[in-house]
């Protein structure tokens, strides 16, 4: 072996000529729909294609026991027969590196998109498709990074690079969090989730909560006289949007550097079976992003508090507040960290920008590895459109340009060295 430069003109030409595979790779992808508790034929395409790429690719179960957990979210059923995966390059003891990504996707509705949301569609430059954007493109990313590693002969990334696919990220973490109980870990961290070519250094705090209120019902003859569901969930919602005002009225940083980190959205209203009946039970689900300082517990009182108040002008009907899904704290890497300085100076090596960071009013599971394990992680990946929405897509050429940029970091991270006569 010697030590041999290559160029970013090489990168590039590599990262282009390998593209249409990974393309391919991220469309097989995309036609494998991973929502939650079916990831089993995403995984399977993610296995072979680490496995051809020289990685060792072994499963790792998620445990039911997982949701005792007190960094746990709140499982919605069970993780018999599903698994991460995890593959691995031969470790010598030397620095390691991570790339972590999550196979699941959130539901689509598809009379609202334009196209069957689980084939891929490639129009103007664009791969529409659910999942395309977050984050089965982060994937087509980083294998696009290493096959062109591996046409260029590079031996960067042959060891000590692993490469971990988790369930549950969108909802949960659970995934992720059964990786790092069972002491699987690096000494950094790169997630490729879609931040439009900027690194994502941090989140805010998320609960999930889920209100369910029994009122009975009835004829609709006898609607005038009975309270009306209908109208308390309004309200409710009404009072969710206070919730956010108090919540976001002086942010603390880094978040106050975002106009309103703290959103609470009510994103699933059940209500009612049939137009002739009052309905008997309401049920809503409420994502609520806030302030770090304030725990699930204090969360959960004052969504009790809201509703309750409410209630008392509906008769006071009986309901629950649970806790349901994410209870994710906030995270945070300093912008001058050498992790961040890497990718920094890679992407600004091979595109002569620098690129933008940037924290959000979202989580990624970057806040397992920040949080518990002390190790730094950031986010970098490609250009999207409709994140979660009808219509999600990715940018083909941002996944080109994501890919030097990590395939140079790569590099720059484990000591640039070739291959003998392979260039």
């Amino acid at each position: 072996m010697r030590d041999i430069q290559i160029s970013n003109a090489e990168l590039r030409d590599a990262v282009s000529a390998e593209a249409p595979r990974a393309f391919e790779f991220l469309s097989s992808l995309v036609a494998r729909p991973s929502l939650r508790g079916e990831e089993r034929a995403a995984q399977e395409l993610v296995e072979s294609t680490l496995t051809e790429l020289g990685f060792d690719v072994e499963r790792l179960a998620v445990p039911e026991s997982i949701g005792d957990d007190e960094l746990a979210g709140v499982p919605a059923g069970s993780y018999e027969g599903r698994f991460d995966v995890l593959a691995r390059m031969p470790h010598d003891g030397g620095r390691s590196l991570m790339l972590n990504g999550h196979i699941d996707v959130v539901p689509a509705n598809h009379e609202t998109w334009s196209s069957d949301p689980f084939d891929a569609v490639v129009r103007d430059g664009w791969l529409y498709g659910r999942g395309a954007g977050d984050m089965k493109g982060g994937f087509a990313m980083a294998v696009l990074a290493l096959r062109a590693l591996w046409r260029l002969g590079a031996t960067a990334g042959r060891r000590n690079l692993s490469f971990l696919s988790v369930i549950e990220e969108e909802c949960t973490g659970n995934g992720t969090l059964a990786a790092v109980r069972a002491g699987v870990t690096a000494d950094a961290v790169v997630l490729p989730e879609p931040t439009d070519l900027k690194i994502l250094l941090g989140g805010v705090a998320i609960t999930w909560v889920k209100v369910a209120i029994r009122f009975g019902g009835g004829h609709a003859e006898s609607s005038d006289r009975l309270a009306s569901p209908a109208q308390v969930v309004s309200t409710l919602i009404d009072g969710f949007g206070r919730l956010e005002e108090i919540y976001n009225k002086q942010p603390l940083a880094p978040f106050d550097s975002i106009a309103r980190p703290y959103n609470v959205n009510v994103g699933v209203i059940r209500l009612g079976e049939w137009p002739s009946s009052v309905p008997a039970v309401a049920e809503i689900q409420v994502r609520v992003g806030h302030p770090n300082e304030i725990n699930d517990a204090e969360i959960l009182a004052e969504v009790r508090a809201l509703v309750g108040n409410v209630l008392k002008s509906a008769g006071d009907p009986e309901f629950d507040v649970s806790l349901h899904g994410f209870k994710a704290q906030a995270y945070h890497l300093a912008d001058d960290h050498p992790l961040v300085q890497g990718v920094v100076t890679a992407h600004a090596d091979v595109h002569g920008t620098a690129p933008e960071t940037e924290v959000l009013g979202s989580t990624t599971d970057a806040r397992f590895y920040m949080n518990q394990l002390g190790v730094p992680a950031l986010c970098f990946g490609p250009v999207v459109r409709n994140m979660h929405g009808s219509d999600e897509c990715v940018e083909l050429a941002s996944i080109e340009a994501g890919a030097a940029t990590l395939a140079r970091f790569i590099l720059n991270y484990f000591g640039e060295s070739v291959e003998q006569g392979s260039r």
